[in-house]
């Protein structure tokens, strides 16, 4: 437990300088982030370092290392997953925002023959968010519609991407550029789905929707199950080699690029003939057609339940009564069998046998549908003075590569450009990693790992620096890495071409 004494307001309080809200602590009692308490007079961290242990792997199956004669290494003593290259991650470490000090602990280790640092501080972040991928077909709310948690706007409705739709949710303007019921609930949701907890939103002119990282999203009170094998035209290109001995025409419905098999470039290429089907909305290149219906939670993500409403006749000199007609969805979850009838109306029949294995592939070739919530923040302003008196000199270095950036252990992706935005998968991070202050804004790890050499050059509080062995024995816990990321601790990362900074 992180322990610092002291001095005692006359009513036995304790003043808390962890951030900006500056909370007097009685004795006994935790500050308004529930991170630091008063205990006995001295300011305790509540939750201690989170040490990350390597397990290694060589591709799916735990090497474990035998002792060889003559080696300084110890025997193997029987564990399963012997741990190595122990990572001190900054749950836990606290915060000396704002950064006028060093970080709250510069850890040094030696790996692979380097010497290397870690930086580590949880980085109060207002500029921040979560990017949120849903998978599924159905029709979550118009683009750019606000996204609400409790009748407060918490973001909103982004472009949808493959099979998936996606939501911006916080930043600047929600957590602190509104009211101050919005920017707490927007806190509040945020550290849930950091967290890996679920959140109930609601769509503008849309629908509700629970949303939990690893999960499956629960859309107007269905859990969905599969996100769709591919657009009505992709589907087509998939399958029409397996669908062309047994049908005249498959439609396969999708909101935003229906498929249709006979005049599809799959189609012709399997020598199909023209089925004569007209088919509603606007037709794009042959066998692809857009906007057939208004999106929604029905076939394909479109607003309907009867396909054949998408159908607008068939041409009388080119269909004929007795045609196959299959219709399916992008899911493969809807799909119905007709045959014409002598006035060229289609009638439902049963499906035929021979269809039944095509379309139970599309339903297996569809991925689990999942909800993935990636944080996003900007880890700037004085948060850097808590690495060197010379702020710019740490974003030279990660933009150089010299320095690693990670956030809990987790390995993130930096935006290029200016400054240091960085964006890391929650389910790649410990549980529970995350915290808040009541200003609002959340309260993220993030580590800073690079060579000792490169860590002087760059004006680093080398005076700070604290060996592993010592804050492992006094601050720490273990926590086993739970993922098969990439290790976050790798000296080898840092072979790259060496810049003067």
């Amino acid at each position: 437990m992180v322990r610092q004494t002291v001095t005692p307001e006359p009513n036995g309080k304790i003043r808390c300088d962890a951030c900006p809200v500056l909370c007097y602590i009685k004795d006994g009692r935790t500050g308004a982030c529930d991170r630091y308490a008063n205990d006995g007079g001295d300011l305790v961290r509540v939750d201690p370092f989170t040490v990350l242990q390597h397990q290694q792997q060589q591709g799916d199956v735990a090497v474990v290392e035998f002792h060889k004669s003559g080696s300084d290494e110890p025997a193997w003593d029987g564990s399963w997953l012997p741990s190595t290259k122990p990572f001190v991650t900054a749950i836990g470490a606290g915060t000396t925002y704002p950064d006028y000090k060093p970080a709250p602990f510069i850890v040094s280790q030696t790996v692979d023959d380097v010497d290397m640092v870690t930086v580590v501080t949880e980085g109060i972040f207002s500029y921040c968010g979560v990017k949120v991928k849903i998978d599924t077909d159905r029709h979550l709310g118009p683009e750019q519609s606000l996204v609400r948690v409790q009748g407060e706007a918490i973001g909103h409705v982004t472009t949808g991407e493959y099979g998936s739709q996606m939501l911006s949710l916080g930043g600047v303007n929600h957590l602190t550029g509104g009211s101050k019921k919005e920017g707490r609930i927007t806190c509040e949701a945020l550290l849930t789905l950091c967290n890996r907890g679920a959140v109930e939103m609601t769509v503008d002119e849309g629908v509700t929707v629970v949303v939990q990282a690893g999960e499956a999203p629960i859309v107007d009170g269905v859990k969905e199950e599969v996100m769709r094998v591919g657009c009505g035209s992709a589907t087509i290109g998939m399958f029409a080699r397996q669908w062309a001995p047994y049908v005249d025409e498959v439609v396969v419905v999708d909101d935003h690029i229906t498929g249709v098999l006979s005049e599809h470039q799959a189609g012709r290429m399997l020598g199909m003939e023209p089925s004569g089907i007209r088919i509603k909305g606007r037709r794009s290149t042959p066998g692809r057609y857009f906007q057939v219906a208004e999106p929604g939670s029905g076939w394909g993500g479109t607003d309907i339940d009867n396909p054949l409403s998408l159908i607008d006749g068939f041409k009388p000199n080119t269909a004929e009564p007795g045609l196959r007609l299959l219709m399916i969805s992008t899911t493969g979850e809807q799909y119905a069998y007709f045959e014409l009838d002598d006035n060229l109306q289609p009638q439902s029949v049963d499906l035929p046998g021979a269809l039944r294995p095509s379309v139970d592939r599309i339903a297996e070739n569809c991925e689990p549908s999942l909800c993935t919530v990636l944080f996003m923040g900007g880890a700037g302003g004085s948060l850097r003075a808590g690495v060197t008196e010379n702020p710019v000199r740490l974003t030279q270095s990660v933009q150089k590569r010299l320095t690693n950036i990670t956030c809990g252990g987790a390995p993130v992706y930096r935006w290029p450009g200016g400054g240091i935005t960085v964006m890391a998968n929650v389910l790649d991070m410990p549980k529970h990693a995350f915290g808040y202050v009541p200003t609002p804004a959340l309260v993220a790890p993030i580590e800073f790992t690079l060579r000792y050499s490169d860590f002087e050059a760059l004006g680093g509080y080398t005076d700070a620096v604290v060996p592993l062995d010592v804050v492992k024995s006094e601050f720490s816990r273990s926590v086993t890495n739970e993922t098969d990321i990439p290790w976050a601790l790798n000296a080898d990362l840092y072979q790259w071409s060496k810049t003067n900074l």
